[in-house]
């Protein structure tokens, strides 16, 4: 009856094991996304660069944003795509190509948090940025809210990172 049980476990075990390939057509689908988001960066630096020259200084600041935040997005995809499919479905293999980023391969579930949340942050720092640079097109009560928000994006990312913090030190303390 033991061993009945063995092989049942060993079958579900692979059976979960092999569950992490569902995640795969996500990490595909973001690449989608990441295509996607090219198309929008090309549309709006084509809007950009065609209206450039009529443009205020305020205006072309606030044109160069919008284009920093796309990038970051797609930098927060990218993060996304490669260390979540090497975390949790399988390791890529680059045959160590030269270009490969120095961070890939290394970014632990726990670094994947804390640089998904710096991003976030970054974004949102860029709309109040560009929020500020033109107030007049917002109302007292949207500043307020986008304030209220991006404080909680920080204090989150603080919060994350000071709990893994802690979790090392125990983890250290732990292994003494």
């Amino acid at each position: 009856m033991q061993k009945i049980g063995k092989r049942v476990e060993h079958f579900v075990e692979k059976g979960l094991f092999a569950s992490r390939w569902l995640m795969a057509p996500i990490y595909v689908a973001l690449v989608g996304a990441l295509v996607i988001l090219l198309i929008s960066f090309m549309r709006e630096l084509y809007e950009f660069a065609s209206h450039m020259m009529h443009l205020e200084q305020n205006d072309l600041v606030l044109g160069i944003l919008s284009l920093i935040d796309l990038s970051l997005a797609g930098n927060l995809l990218l993060i996304v795509i490669f260390s979540g499919y090497e975390n949790f479905v399988s390791k890529i293999d680059t045959d160590d190509h030269e270009d490969q980023p120095e961070w890939k391969g290394t970014v632990d579930f726990s670094t994947l948090k804390l640089k998904l949340i710096a991003s976030i942050v970054a974004i949102s720092g860029i709309h109040l940025l560009k929020v500020f640079m033109d107030v007049s097109k917002s109302s007292a009560d949207q500043i307020k809210w986008m304030l209220i928000i991006h404080v909680v994006f920080v204090v989150s990312g603080v919060l994350l990172a000071t709990m893994d913090r802690i979790a090392v030190s125990t983890k250290i303390l732990k292994e003494k």
